[in-house]
């Protein structure tokens, strides 16, 4: 008979975690316990995911832990430090402010001392298998040309806070390699199923759909600067199958990966492909990047347009990410990820149907 093994997540119920944990339950038999870090604020939303958990999966023992990752020991109550210390066999480090034009104080906060404690806290979990880190493909920063897996420490600026400080993460994660069971993954920007089109959120490569849908009355929308730099959107199905699978591969210990897309288009030729499922139109023209990022200055055209103006940044980045490394691990299992133009009908379609769903939309300052 198979070992029974206990899985602890943090970030829950952040979209990624969830799909992620619907993704290993179907896949593996062998969970006797799923651990879930929340923040006391997010336990009610929380409870009637894991409940529809239960339902599904009544052979599994799901637990709902109150904490907090940036203080010692998460904040956990000392029952449930040492249930989920004695239980727990893989960890999923997820929780992370994602927001671009988040504050560096709170980035810094979350995203670099919260790691820092889970680390700490990962030296009292005696049966660990493996650490799974959810960094991301942009702790490149401004580097531009080819990025590789294998390479991080460097010294250039970076486009906001976010990228900063997960960078800082990342950092403090691969000097415990040589001490913890770590694989670190490095998502591009994640969008919804590549099936369904299915999103909890409407960000990243979503606001060049509200940005086309606000403008959608003119009888000419204009290209955004010259648009040529890459647009690396990965399906969140993809994200899943491929964390899954690297959790258990003996190969993917000690290991660094980027989840992207290795056939990116350019944000010009994606700008183009949403317009015409969305709108029906082609662009006509160009706008200058500087008269953009002027405009993006006054909230009243941030919240109209439901645009970050830190998301421009991305329009001249001249970096592209080497996935060499996933793509021979996941492709002898058959994971591979979608070209962009395959996934737009399902992506724009889930957008017109819950476009109007306030819940959806991030809030723009």
């Amino acid at each position: 008979m198979k070992a029974l093994s206990g899985y602890f997540f943090t970030g829950f119920p952040g979209f990624i975690c969830q799909e992620l944990v619907r993704e290993l339950l179907a896949t593996k038999k062998d969970i006797s316990d799923v651990f879930l870090l929340v923040l006391p604020t997010q336990k009610s939303m929380s409870l009637p995911v894991i409940q529809s958990y239960q339902r599904m999966y009544p052979q599994t023992a799901f637990h709902l832990i109150e904490g907090d990752i940036t203080q010692p020991d998460l904040m956990m109550k000392d029952d449930d430090q040492q249930r989920v210390s004695e239980r727990t066999h893989y960890v999923f480090h997820l929780a992370a402010i994602y927001d671009l034009a988040v504050k560096k104080e709170i980035a810094f906060e979350v995203n670099v001392n919260g790691t820092r404690e889970v680390l700490r806290w990962l030296k009292s979990v005696p049966g660990l298998k493996r650490f799974m880190y959810f960094s991301t493909a942009y702790v490149a920063g401004r580097r531009d040309g080819k990025i590789l897996e294998r390479e991080l420490v460097h010294k250039f600026p970076f486009k906001n806070h976010y990228e900063e400080t997960k960078y800082l993460a990342e950092v403090l994660v691969e000097k415990e390699k040589i001490n913890l069971p770590i694989t670190i993954i490095r998502p591009g920007i994640v969008k919804g199923h590549s099936q369904t089109g299915e999103t909890s959120k409407f960000d990243g490569p979503y606001m060049m759909l509200n940005f086309l849908y606000s403008l959608r009355f003119l009888p000419l929308i204009p290209h955004l600067g010259k648009g040529d730099a890459e647009f690396n959107v990965v399906p969140i199905d993809y994200i899943v199958k491929s964390t899954c699978f690297l959790t258990h591969s003996g190969r993917a210990l000690g290991r660094t990966f980027h989840l992207t897309n290795p056939e990116p288009i350019t944000i010009r030729e994606a700008y183009r492909v949403l317009m015409d499922k969305l709108l029906k139109k082609e662009p006509k023209g160009s706008i200058p990047l500087p008269f953009a990022k002027t405009f993006l200055r006054v909230p009243t055209a941030r919240k109209w347009l439901k645009v970050e103006r830190e998301a421009l940044d991305y329009f001249t980045w001249k970096g592209s990410f080497d996935c060499t490394e996933a793509r021979t691990i996941l492709g002898d299992a058959g994971i591979i990820c979608p070209p962009f133009h395959l996934t737009a009908d399902t992506m724009v379609k889930y957008y017109n149907e819950h476009r109007s769903d306030t819940m959806k939309h991030i809030h723009i300052s």
